[in-house]
């Protein structure tokens, strides 16, 4: 019986638990506060994941991740953008280190999902490298302007 049950357990599959639940997108977003952290404050967002364990990231697991990207790009477009275009100055400024917070937020979760799809035997080498690239940038320029003030925004929008 020992033999079965150890045979049975060495033949599964584990794959993490969907450790995400709907959020919205103030209470994932890292803009306001200070630039020059917003790698490891996106990390942070997703530290219930386990980065050691990729290949057995839950599906909801990737659409939660899919659909940070989604509301942090419309957050861009329809709060930041528009806020931005309508500041000068160092309030200007404080709204675009914010909008680039969100940017590593958002490329964050796109990169963490596309890790995960790379780990479970999906061909997304070339998208990882392209992203990957637009993270190092954006990591670049927030740590370019570490210690001044970001902007947070408020954006009525809901994960998956």
């Amino acid at each position: 019986m020992r033999l079965t049950l150890s045979f049975i357990a060495a033949c599964t599959v584990v794959v993490q638990a969907g450790v995400f639940s709907q959020q919205n997108y103030n209470e994932i977003s890292i803009s306001g506060g200070f630039a020059g952290d917003a790698q490891e404050e996106a990390l942070a967002v997703f530290g219930a994941l386990d980065l050691n364990d990729l290949a057995n990231v839950d599906k909801d697991d990737l659409d939660f991740l899919n659909s940070v990207n989604q509301i942090c790009n419309d957050a861009e477009k329809e709060a930041f953008n528009p806020a931005i275009d309508a500041a000068d100055g160092e309030e200007a400024d404080a709204l675009q280190r914010g909008k680039i917070k969100n940017k590593v937020l958002k490329l964050t979760a796109t990169i963490l999902k596309l890790q995960a799809q790379q780990a479970q035997g999906t061909d997304v080498a070339d998208r990882l490298e392209e992203e990957q690239t637009k993270l190092n940038n954006n990591i670049q320029q927030d740590e370019d302007e570490a210690g001044n003030e970001s902007t947070f925004l408020s954006f009525d929008a809901s994960t998956d």
